[in-house]
């Protein structure tokens, strides 16, 4: 359910949206949303960071991740720039801030915050009712996870984001929660890093009972340390959907992979 101020918050921000009409998004989950939004159409320049959507492929680049292109940028005439703080360095996100331009920025730290910035998005561009529909069936979908996978003791997880240094996610990272909806614990929740460097004696000492990686050779290295209960239950898992790395309404069902990942059996 969305709370009461964040409804007072959409109207008068719907308000103050009319006569917006040219949108640069400064990252590719943005960029997702708006287009999930049915609102491609606002869209004058994108950041690249990977394949874009269908929808988006002829549009002008601003950039790319942590190189944004200022003069580009000004010469489309955005009257709004959608912006995660991560893909623009801190140098030229002060300069965005000099420029005076309509900025909402974006930075949700778990997926009931996704659902509530995805329904602002909306209502700053104007189409309130597109936000309020796509959040309220995100909410839905979270529920029904979150029922299902419920767990009394939760899953201890390790969620290794690369080896070589060994990095994990933080409590503060969306993925953290995402874990959390699959009723299972990142063992490395207590660090508010978004994404901390850890070492494998953490890790061993954590003693976590799933192992999640992206790269199969990563999961294989963990078999040099059989006394691991990840190990010794075989729950080295590989996580083959990138969707988790894209806050945008995708995620919801990129977390019930997850979550089947986790635990097949439910």
């Amino acid at each position: 359910m969305r709370p009461v101020w964040l409804a007072v918050l959409l109207l008068a921000i719907s308000n103050a949206a009319a006569g917006i009409e040219r949108v640069v998004s400064l990252a590719p989950s943005l960029s997702e949303i708006v287009v999930e939004l049915g609102s491609a159409d606002l869209l004058v320049g994108v950041l690249d960071a990977g394949e874009r959507p269908a929808e988006l492929k002829d549009l002008p680049s601003v950039g790319r991740y942590g190189q944004l292109d200022m003069e580009r940028l000004l010469s489309l005439k955005p009257d709004l720039l959608l912006l995660w703080p991560g893909s623009v360095g801190p140098a030229q996100r002060d300069q965005l801030k000099r420029l005076n331009i309509p900025t909402f920025v974006a930075e949700p730290q778990s997926l009931d915050q996704l659902a509530a910035q995805i329904e602002i998005i909306a209502a700053q561009l104007g189409r309130p009712e597109r936000g309020i529909s796509l959040a309220g069936d995100l909410r839905q979908r979270l529920g029904e996870l979150r029922q299902r996978y419920r767990r009394e003791v939760p899953l201890r997880v390790f969620y290794q984001v690369w080896d070589r240094p060994l990095y994990t996610v933080g409590g503060g990272q969306i993925i953290s929660d995402a874990l959390d909806v699959c009723g299972a614990k990142n063992v490395f929740a207590d660090l508010p890093l978004p994404a901390p460097q850890v070492s494998v004696e953490a890790v061993l000492q954590r003693n976590p009972e799933v192992i999640l990686a992206s790269d199969q050779a990563q999961l294989e290295a963990w078999k040099a340390w059989p006394q691991v209960a990840a190990v010794k239950q075989q729950q080295l898992r590989l996580v083959t959907d990138k969707g988790l790395e894209r806050p945008s309404g995708q995620m919801v069902e990129a977390t019930a992979k997850l979550c089947q990942l986790i635990d097949p059996e439910r």
